[in-house]
């Protein structure tokens, strides 16, 4: 598993790419996605999960649907419009990133 230092600024890239591609999560689906994706490496607690979703919401980013299930409420978080916009923006950022991550960390393969 990658530290939370490594991962903590990709976390709210990787929850708009997940539930983007996804059209709807919840939240625990979206942990256990995550988890299963990337074979345990990512592992993001709710603790981490939850204030990303609730700044994305109060941005407009993302949009919550309230499903009854027994007497639970389950939410459903779902990207919107606008938030299709910065999903592809994050996306390339991250790529460009990764890159730029690749051109340092594999800079004896390149020169040599």
């Amino acid at each position: 598993m990658y530290s939370k230092e490594l991962t903590k600024g990709t976390l709210q890239p990787i929850i708009l790419k997940l539930i983007n591609s996804r059209k709807k999560m919840y939240g625990y689906e979206i942990t256990q996605e995550v988890k299963k994706i990337t074979s345990g490496k990512i592992d993001i607690s709710e603790g981490a999960l939850y204030p990303i979703l609730h700044r994305l919401e109060a941005k407009g980013v993302l949009a919550i649907e309230k499903v009854f299930i027994g007497k639970r409420v389950r939410k459903y978080y779902t990207v919107t419009q606008s938030g299709k916009q910065m999903v592809a923006e994050v996306t390339r950022e991250i790529n460009n990133f990764i890159d730029t991550l690749d051109l340092i960390f594999n800079i004896e393969t390149k020169t040599s």
